[in-house]
């Protein structure tokens, strides 16, 4: 009978489901990662919620462990790229808390409204200063979104029940899902411009890292209010609080922090802020329905192999996963070569198989692609749900399919349409095992995939290489390979390199200074 352990607290509930599935399962919560580490040795599943740290070193003495289970979203307490190195499979539960997120937003907007803590603090106090607080009402306001997905859409649809205009920023909004969910597309300049409210509901990314920065906060309206119930790192903190002391900002309320837990903060205490510490999912609804959805999901995994909202592993039967997995490991590399090298929103992807590929279950290797382009942007994103996010942001996939040889025994294609027309990437499978990827944009290249890599599109002339090597020479940047191509002598070409370390900004700027270059991009596998 396989064994899970519950180190954190969540609903009695999980324990009684997987007794009811037939799994042994012990509550043991509190423990020091060294008690932890004396224990784990004996459970196959572990499920957890925020306060259990699993790193490399407790899944070092976890032999048996074949399943954790997040009760919640985020799994940034779960070393995942360890875990698949063992052979764990990291579940989490993605939209088990998104109704309490969106409530928690849609009060802390009437907080700010209201000045409700400080109007309450005042009340207690027996000051009664009813001349002090002078509200605004939320009716005809424009609340504008940054990030127009899952959380994003029920605060839209709250919003306009309050009779908002909601106008959204997300670069995977198609026209169709704004028209859907009621709101207007605008880009994130407009949105500053107009919103009387603004409230986050995107993760944190390399795009979405201080998108609200000193320089964006000095754009938006005077007197703007700013919820963030998504992720710390989102807001320029220092910038805000300077915006609420000139007055220019009106009141700001978030729930997350760039550091947590925020013991001390410059904004505490700053007028019209309000804060709170992480209370986003905490709902006695939202904690019962993740413990049930984590204890269902790894007591299926345990007993019949079924895997659900895995973030290292696809929906796949035990028999398909040998043939598929390099398949899905170029699928994935391929949808992640599209998205960094896309702007805006994508409203159609198309998958295109090949020879030996299109002989294969097309499902799995559509979801890698997916997963791949969606996780550019999203650290929620995994094979299961690619596909649902894809339709939530009205994209249109296509899966086609020749069986027919043509220049390689087996290829991948992935076209997406773009304002500047079709673009598309294509790879294969070298000695039917690495992925290679053998035309860009239509120039034909052939490059690994993997690591830290450079991007540059430059005029094919003579010297080019030359001084981009001595460039990068002089950056102290070590070249570990590097791939040409171009379409036609004297036009356009490509350049793909490896590079052992991240490229920074100030490389990119150098690089983007050379003559000849029209374009630099930084490239993660």
């Amino acid at each position: 009978m396989p064994k899970v352990l519950i180190s954190d607290k969540m609903s009695p509930l999980a324990a009684q489901i997987f007794r009811e599935r037939g799994v042994e399962v012990d509550e043991i919560t509190g423990k020091t990662p060294d008690e932890l580490k004396a224990i784990i040795g004996d459970y196959d599943g572990l499920a957890i919620r925020s306060s259990t740290k699993v790193t490399k070193d407790i899944l070092a003495h976890a032999p048996n462990l074949k399943v954790i289970g997040r009760a919640g979203i985020g799994v940034d307490n779960v070393d995942i790229p360890a875990a698949s190195a063992q052979g764990v499979v990291v579940m989490n539960t993605p939209f088990g808390n998104s109704i309490t997120t969106a409530e928690h937003a849609i009060a802390l907007m009437f907080a700010l409204a209201r000045q409700l803590p400080e109007a309450d603090a005042s009340t207690q106090a027996g000051k009664w200063e009813k001349n002090r607080f002078m509200g605004v009402e939320l009716t005809a306001k424009t609340l504008g979104l940054i990030g127009a997905g899952n959380i994003g859409s029920i605060v839209a649809d709250r919003a306009q029940g309050l009779k908002m205009k909601v106008i959204a920023f997300d670069p995977f909004l198609s026209p169709e899902r704004a028209v859907e969910i009621g709101v207007e597309k605008v880009e994130l300049d407009q949105l500053l411009a107009r919103a009387d409210f603004i409230t986050l509901h995107t993760p944190l990314t390399d795009q979405t890292r201080n998108i609200l920065s000193a320089e964006n906060l000095a754009k938006t309206k005077k007197g703007v209010r700013i919820i963030n119930c998504a992720r710390g790192g989102l807001i320029d903190e220092t910038a805000l609080k300077a915006g609420l002391d000139s007055g220019h900002i009106a009141g700001a309320a978030l729930d997350v922090f760039a550091t947590e837990p925020a013991h001390e903060h410059p904004l505490f205490g700053t007028p019209n802020f309000i804060s709170t510490p992480h209370l986003g999912a905490s709902t006695s609804e939202a904690q019962v329905n993740v413990a049930i959805q984590v204890a269902e999901q790894m007591a299926d995994f345990l007993i019949s192999g079924g895997v659900t909202n895995a973030l290292n592993m696809p929906s796949l039967s035990a028999e398909e996963a040998p043939r598929l997995k390099p398949y899905m490991a170029l699928a994935e590399k391929l949808g992640s070569l599209v998205g960094q090298l896309s702007h805006g929103s994508i409203p159609r992807i198309s998958i295109h198989s090949e020879g030996a590929a299109a002989e294969l279950n097309q499902k799995p290797i559509v979801s890698a692609v997916l997963a791949g382009y969606l996780r550019v942007h999203s650290d929620t994103v995994n094979m299961v749900n690619a596909p649902f996010l894809a339709k939530e942001r009205g994209m249109e996939v296509r899966e086609v399919r020749t069986e027919r040889e043509g220049d390689y025994h087996t290829l991948i294609r992935v076209s997406v349409k773009t304002e500047a027309g079709e673009r598309s990437v294509a790879g294969t499978l070298f000695g039917n095992e690495a992925p290679r990827l053998v035309e860009l944009f239509g120039i034909k290249v052939e490059a690994d995939l993997a690591g830290h890599m450079l991007y540059v599109v430059n005029e094919d002339a003579p010297g080019f290489i030359g001084r981009i090597g001595t460039l990068l020479g002089e950056s102290g940047v070590n070249i570990g390979t590097f791939h040409l191509g171009r379409r036609d002598a004297g036009g356009e070409a490509v350049l793909l390199l490896s590079v052992d370390d991240p490229v920074t900004p100030d490389l990119i700027t150098r690089v983007r200074a050379l003559p000849g270059v029209k374009t630099v991009m930084a490239l993660k596998f």
